[in-house]
């Protein structure tokens, strides 16, 4: 819960859902296996990117994306120090973003999960403001 767009429903989602992270070999396997990463096609040697497969736990996507929109929705507002997401923003339309977001949020929940500890940096991440 310590990383910025997942909650106490995203993260017992994560823990029922999600077997061992360890059975995958990388982090860009584990957001494949969601259905979170653009679908490649290749052919002579072009590789080409489609839409996101959606193949996987269509309920842990969508608490992803639906946490990744209060991060697209500050750093368009130029709440962020992260030049990378606020040029992500620039250049894309509001849910191509969070999709973004929600892939590269997941990419950091597989981290967590198999190497174990809490995510110190939220840095490029727009923080909410305390009422």
């Amino acid at each position: 819960m310590t990383i910025p767009g997942v909650g106490k429903i995203t993260a017992a989602t994560v823990r029922a859902v999600v077997p061992d992270a360890t059975l995958f070999k990388t982090a860009r396997h584990f957001a494949s296996w969601l259905g979170i990463t653009p679908r490649s096609f290749s052919s002579g040697g072009k590789l080409s990117y489609g839409r996101i497969s959606k193949i996987g736990n269509g309920e842990l996507r969508k608490l992803l994306v639906i946490g990744a929109f209060p991060i697209v929705a500050r750093a368009r507002g130029r709440q962020s120090t992260n030049e990378w997401l606020y040029s992500l923003v620039k250049r894309k339309p509001y849910k191509v973003a969070a999709v973004a977001i929600a892939n590269r949020t997941a990419r950091i929940v597989w981290a967590l999960v198999t190497n174990g500890g809490v995510c110190s940096s939220t840095k490029g991440f727009p923080q909410p403001e305390l009422a």
